[in-house]
């Protein structure tokens, strides 16, 4: 329940997903034939399928919450994003911290249900892989942040646990100052 006064039902779930090691291994057998072409192609459908999977998926969770199953929406519309929600992923525009993927990590224990694991660096391993926040509210909405202030990053390393210089290493393209 989002908020006991309206007793208005709200959701926040997460996701991760991925094409699967193969992408990888089949883009650097064509690399080491010195077929690059065919290497990039194999990762580029790689990721388009892993983006397919998250939409697919997200599909799916908005029938499960009860608000998707009377969609029918046209392609263009699905490109468009004109369905109710979003899933922002950590490392992106409106959520650049991407040190918020080790807690959907934990959350999902995504290592171990589907093979996916994360760099020191928070890259995701196989690459063809998508993951993030599926936020169900009717009014959220995708938006960039502005330059980040040090006023800011304190607080909000008082607020992870963590120190300001770690903050700003992950967060350095946001900052303002």
């Amino acid at each position: 329940i989002a908020s006991k006064s309206t007793k208005k039902i709200d959701y926040i779930g997460g996701f991760a997903v991925t094409a699967g090691k193969k992408v990888d291994s089949l883009s650097d057998k064509y690399k080491n034939d010195n077929d690059d072409y065919t290497s990039i192609m194999v990762k580029a459908l790689g990721d388009r399928i892993a983006e397919a999977l998250a939409e697919m998926i997200h599909k799916k969770v908005r029938e499960i919450w009860g608000y998707g199953n009377k969609e029918n929406l046209s392609n263009e519309e699905i490109i468009r994003e004109k369905y109710r929600g979003i899933r922002p992923a950590p490392g992106y525009p409106s959520c650049p911290d991407h040190t918020e993927k080790g807690i959907l990590w934990r959350l999902l224990d995504a290592e171990k249900h589907i093979g996916l694991s994360l760099t020191e660096s928070y890259a995701m391993t196989p690459g063809s892989s998508v993951s993030g926040f599926y936020f169900a509210h009717p009014d959220a909405r995708y938006f960039n942040l502005g330059k980040i202030l040090k006023d800011q990053v304190k607080d909000y390393a008082k607020r992870k646990g963590l120190s300001v210089k770690e903050v700003e290493k992950w967060l350095q393209p946001n900052l303002g100052y």
